[in-house]
């Protein structure tokens, strides 16, 4: 797999109207958009630091992957995205290959309209990774 970047840091939060104040008004970063993920039962607000955006999960329901992250481990990084230059589906292929759990078998739309899929942390050292591509 060909990893170009990082191309976002997930971070969950109860409510992202509660956390932009922090990352606008104390470090400086501008909020470019929010988007409903509806089949992943998250809101999502993108701010860019540097090459780097940061992506604020807020759970849209109880039973959200995201609500129940911060049910077990609070709010804080929920995972680390990197974009890969030659596909999701061949990232996929290889990371199984190389005996890494899997996710997603498949790779699915994301925010942003990008095609993404998750590595299982039990697999990376403990971080939920995400890949991504446009």
């Amino acid at each position: 797999m060909k990893i170009s970047h990082i191309e976002h840091l997930g971070i969950a939060v109860n409510s992202i109207e509660e956390a932009l104040p922090y990352y606008e008004n104390v470090l400086g970063l501008k909020c470019y958009n929010v988007e409903t993920v509806e089949d992943q039962k998250v809101k999502t607000a993108f701010l860019k630091c540097g090459d780097t955006k940061i992506e604020l999960l807020e759970p849209t329901g109880p039973d959200s992957t995201i609500a129940k992250f911060i049910e077990n481990r609070g709010m804080g990084v929920h995972h680390v995205a990197f974009a890969v230059e030659d596909g999701v589906a061949n990232a996929l292929a290889q990371a199984e290959g190389a005996g890494i759990r899997l996710i997603d078998k498949a790779p699915r739309k994301g925010a942003e309209g990008l095609h993404i899929a998750f590595l299982h942390p039990k697999s990376t050292m403990g971080v939920l990774t995400e890949l991504c591509e446009k």
